[in-house]
């Protein structure tokens, strides 16, 4: 399927040579996430090429940050000892210079989250992923949704998501039906992706490593990231024509993270 509309700076070749890029480098990713998805974030992760450790323990965490080539710090269960490693891993990334991701994850009426989203978007992170109503509160004009799940819409949520981008120096990632990424001067949706990544565990928390994962195969965070929203969504097009719901979407999910080529995202990304 051809771009419903043109990009004025990305064409399909890009994303293709990000993903093999990807592939090649084999990128270690560090994933601090949550108790509910370590395990199919770390799948997702092995399937798309890469590699992933969980190491999130305080004393060895920041220890790790320096030499991975990415992390993801997910703030889905965010117990006493996991919040120390993730403020070590964070000075320890910005040191280092390791590109890290910020995954919001529920936000909003959850104080200790909330301040803990706050202070790690200030501290320069160089992608920030999260639904519509995760961005709403970070950027300052939300309530928070119902749990993880938003009860915002993309559009809603668009300057937002800009206006948190030039105030943090990060990408924002929006993810919905169509997912939006922004560095505040350049916007990318990303179409296609199923409605069953919603019907699954870390459909969204693994989209956050996928992130990461691509953050080293490109130099410029904004086309690393729109690589990383359609190559997810890509796959999970062709899991959900090869599955009958939740229960055979995962493992075929997996599957077509494993077996989709850079040219068969080449001929099939969506974006505009």
């Amino acid at each position: 399927m051809p771009a419903i509309a043109p990009s004025y700076f990305l064409d399909p070749g890009v994303l293709a040579d990000t993903l093999e890029s990807m592939r090649a480098g084999a990128p270690l990713v560090q994933c601090l996430t949550n108790a509910v998805v370590t395990n199919f974030t770390a799948n997702v992760l092995l399937a798309a090429g890469a590699s992933a450790a969980m190491v999130d323990f305080p004393g060895e965490s920041g220890d790790f940050a320096a030499l991975a080539s990415s992390v993801l710090v997910n703030l889905g269960t965010p117990g006493s000892e996991q919040r120390a490693s993730m403020r070590e891993t964070v000075a320890a990334a910005t040191v280092a210079h390791t590109p890290w991701v910020l995954d919001p994850v529920a936000i909003g009426a959850l104080r200790i989250r909330t301040s803990l989203a706050h202070e790690f978007a200030a501290a320069s992170p160089t992608v920030i992923r999260g639904n519509p109503s995760e961005i709403l509160v970070l950027a300052g004009s939300g309530g928070g949704g119902r749990g993880v799940e938003s009860t915002d819409s993309v559009t809603a949520a668009a300057h937002a998501a800009r206006q948190l981008a030039l105030r943090t120096g990060a990408v924002v990632a929006v993810s919905g039906a169509t997912d939006l990424i922004t560095d505040g001067r350049r916007s990318v949706h990303v179409h296609g992706g199923s409605p069953m990544l919603t019907r699954i565990t870390g459909g969204g928390c693994a989209l956050g490593a996928i992130c990461a994962a691509f953050l080293p195969a490109h130099p410029d965070p904004l086309v690393a990231t729109v690589s990383a929203h359609a190559f997810y969504s890509a796959a999970a097009t062709r899991a959900e024509a090869m599955s009958l719901g939740p229960g055979s979407f995962a493992p075929a999910f997996l599957d077509a993270l494993h077996l989709l080529s850079p040219e068969q995202l080449r001929a099939t990304a969506v974006f505009s």
